[in-house]
């Protein structure tokens, strides 16, 4: 085996060190996403709740998602990337004992807001630290397993469920056991580096240099700080909060936000909030047989975010957003039909709706779940990214927030078939932004990117 050779081995297996401890991040977010749907079943024995009360209790999170998030930017751009994600980790811990010993449902909203806090603050972070890190070659690959991570987060919640369900103190145990993940963040990320861009703008290009090193041997690190400084230049002496309302910054960030929209407003956490209840709806009789439906759902969104690992960087972002959306919206369409022919369908009717969620699922897993945080961790300028990022994290919990209250109203009031045709016509809308407005971020650095911003270059033409 010659130098060359080894080098590039050594080179990846540290890129892939460093996204491995960080997308933990990315599991304990999936994980305190995906456990309240099967929890949510046994909270109702412990505590009868509303449905106006199972709304609080699964978006409490999200209140506290949007307040981590909109923190997050100024405090990861002040103290640097990796000190938000020691910070996130004990958030996430402190957030999982709060769960597991609550004594009232206002102390278990408590907690899971307290969650929320550290989802705001992992979803914006890892993806921000991870695009930073990774060469423009395999950005896309290692900021998808920050979504791989959450994919395998919500199947090890499913799959906490249906081991906690038969035990006395069962969502207890299914909302506390994230308490292990967070332990392990917070060691692992204690061992590793902040990223070579937040270095530069903070002037310590010495150690920026040191880290170029480690993950790109064969590269010019000269080369790469100065053009990372090329960019920053031209920003200096302006106040970074007013950066964000330059002209040319408005496109980026209606994307970001646009992007945001699409991948929540099409329905996936109702999805994964509320899997449990959709298939007892549909006609699964037993608790038990409804989470064994999720955790088929789960091992399907695990396993399609692997095409966007493997062809993000291959065939781009906008092809697969292209395939997964008219997936997404069909499907949805379809899932709306089979409640609205209850009476045609009979027993059927379960078998057609977990299908169409696997379709779903699978659609959303390889497309606008992993994608969406790469667009928005890829698009912003360096000076102001962990800002821009904070700012689109909260606009995504804000969504995510709206449509987890409402969903269980929209069920009561118009029925399943109509609250996911309303979901299929997002999708159509988004279809339509994917082609007028998302650039095409493949192969392109990130100051390359911020370059055609500043020069006024219509998103399609990048």
């Amino acid at each position: 085996m010659n130098e060359k050779t080894m080098r590039f081995k050594a080179r990846h297996i540290w890129l892939y060190i460093i996204a491995g401890v960080a997308s933990l991040g990315g599991l304990l977010s999936g994980f305190d996403t995906g456990v309240i749907s099967g929890a949510l079943l046994f909270i109702n024995d412990t505590w009868p709740l509303s449905a106006f009360e199972q709304g609080w209790v699964v978006s409490s999170a999200l209140v506290g998602a949007v307040i981590g998030a909109a923190a997050n930017g100024a405090l990861a751009d002040i103290y640097g990337r990796k000190k938000v994600i020691i910070a996130t980790a004990v958030v996430f811990a402190v957030g999982s004992i709060l769960c597991g010993f609550a004594t009232s449902v206002a102390w278990l909203i408590a907690g899971r807001m307290i969650l929320g806090l550290a989802i705001g603050m992992v979803n914006f972070v890892i993806p921000l630290y991870l695009s930073e890190l990774s060469p423009q070659k395999v950005r896309g690959m290692l900021v998808s397993l920050y979504q791989l991570a959450i994919t395998a987060g919500i199947l090890f919640s499913y799959l906490i469920n249906r081991v906690f369900a038969l035990t006395e103190y069962n969502w207890r145990w299914m909302l506390g056991a994230g308490l292990i993940p967070a332990l392990i963040l917070l060691i692992g990320i204690s061992f590793l580096g902040d990223t070579p861009r937040w270095l530069i703008s903070q002037k310590r290009e010495h150690e920026a240099k040191d880290i170029f090193e480690k993950i790109e041997p064969d590269a010019d690190a000269d080369a790469h700080i100065a053009e990372i400084k090329s960019t920053l230049a031209p920003q200096k002496g302006r106040k970074t909060q007013k950066k964000i309302f330059q002209s040319w910054m408005l496109m980026p960030i209606m994307v970001g936000v646009g992007m945001m929209f699409m991948q929540i407003c099409t329905g996936i956490n109702t999805i994964i909030y509320y899997t449990a209840t959709i298939f007892k709806a549909a006609g699964f009789a037993d608790t038990i047989g409804a989470l064994y439906a999720t955790i088929g759902v789960g091992v399907v969104n695990f396993l399609m975010t692997f095409v966007a690992i493997f062809f993000t960087d291959k065939v781009g972002r906008k092809p697969l957003l292209y395939a997964g959306l008219t997936g997404v919206t069909l499907s949805l369409f379809a899932l709306g039909g089979s409640f609205l022919l209850t009476d045609y369908l009979g027993d059927n009717l379960k078998w057609v709706a977990v299908g169409s969620i696997v379709v779903y699922i699978a659609c959303f897993a390889f497309s606008l779940g992993p994608i969406g945080w790469i667009i928005v961790s890829e698009i912003m300028p360096l000076k102001i990214r962990g800002m821009a990022m904070s700012l689109c994290t909260m606009a995504n919990f804000g969504f995510n927030f709206v449509v987890a209250l409402t969903f269980p109203v929209l069920l009561q009031k118009i029925g399943e078939g109509y609250t996911f045709w309303i979901f299929g016509v997002i999708g159509v809308f988004s279809l339509f932004f994917t082609y007028k407005y998302l650039p095409e971020t493949k192969g392109r650095s990130l100051e390359q990117i911020e370059k055609n911003w500043q020069k006024g270059i219509p998103a399609r033409d990048f």
